[in-house]
C-alpha cells in the first residue's frame, strides 16, 4: 500500500516497527483484538474526559473536536468487537496499558495550559504509533488474513486524522518553539517508553515476541 506508506513515513516517530512485529501478533489474533478495544474505549473516554478540559482561555471549535474524535473512537471499537466475538473471543474485565502509562508520566499535572499540551501530545502520540502499528499489521496480514488487513487499513486514515487534530491544537496554546521543543521531548520520551515495554500480543507491545 504506496499511499499508506508514504504516509507512515512522514510520521515524527523516532523508531519504526518491523514487520517481523506484526507477523507475531497474528498468532494470536484473538489476544490482540481484546488489546485492540480496550484502546479504542480509552481513546473515546480519553476524548470525553478532554471534552471539558479546555485551556484557560475558550478555544473555538475544541468541545466540536473532541465530540467528533470520542464518536469515531466508539465506532472503532463497536467494529473491533464485532470482529472479536464473530471469532470467538469477547472482552476481559481487566486490562493494562503499560505503554500509555509510561508517555502519561510526563504530563505536567496541575500545570494549566502546560498540563493541556501535554495531555493532547500524549494523545497525539498514542494515535500516530497506532497509524504505524496498523500500517504494519496491515501489512503482515494481507499475507494470510484478509479481513485484519482491510480492517486494519481502513482503520489508518481515522487515527491518523486524531493524530493531526491533537497536534494542531497543543500548537495553539503556547509560542511555537517553546511547543517545538516540547514535543520534541515527548518524542524521544515515545521511543524510550517503547523500547522498554514487554513483548506481548498489545498493539503497544515491545517486540520481538522470540528471541
Amino acid at each position: 500500500m504506496p499511499a499508506v506508506q508514504e504516509t507512515v513515513d512522514s510520521l515524527p516517530l523516532l523508531s519504526r516497527t518491523p514487520i517481523a512485529w506484526g507477523r507475531e501478533m497474528l498468532a494470536d489474533p484473538i489476544a490482540l483484538l481484546v488489546d485492540h478495544a480496550f484502546l479504542e474505549k480509552k481513546a473515546a473516554n480519553n476524548a470525553m474526559d478532554l471534552l471539558t478540559h479546555w485551556p484557560n482561555d475558550w478555544l473555538p471549535g475544541w468541545v466540536e473536536t473532541m465530540t467528533s474524535v470520542a464518536r469515531d473512537e466508539a465506532a472503532h471499537l463497536a467494529q473491533v468487537v464485532r470482529i472479536l466475538v464473530k471469532r470467538g473471543g469477547r472482552l476481559t474485565r481487566v486490562h493494562k496499558n503499560p505503554y500509555a502509562n509510561g508517555l502519561r508520566t510526563m504530563v505536567r499535572k496541575g500545570a494549566g495550559s502546560d498540563e493541556t499540551i501535554d495531555r493532547l501530545f500524549v494523545s497525539a502520540l498514542i494515535e500516530a504509533r497506532s497509524c504505524e502499528r496498523f500500517s504494519v499489521l496491515a501489512d503482515a496480514a494481507s499475507e494470510s488474513d484478509d479481513e485484519l488487513a482491510g480492517f486494519y487499513k481502513a482503520l489508518f486514515s481515522s487515527e491518523l486524522g486524531h493524530y493531526r487534530v491533537f497536534l494542531k491544537l497543543a500548537y495553539k496554546l503556547a509560542p511555537r518553539t517553546e511547543v517545538d521543543l516540547r514535543w520534541r521531548l515527548l518524542l524521544e520520551h515515545e521511543s524510550r517508553v517503547l523500547a522498554s515495554q514487554e513483548p506481548g500480543f498489545r498493539i503497544h507491545s515491545g517486540y520481538p515476541l522470540e528471541s
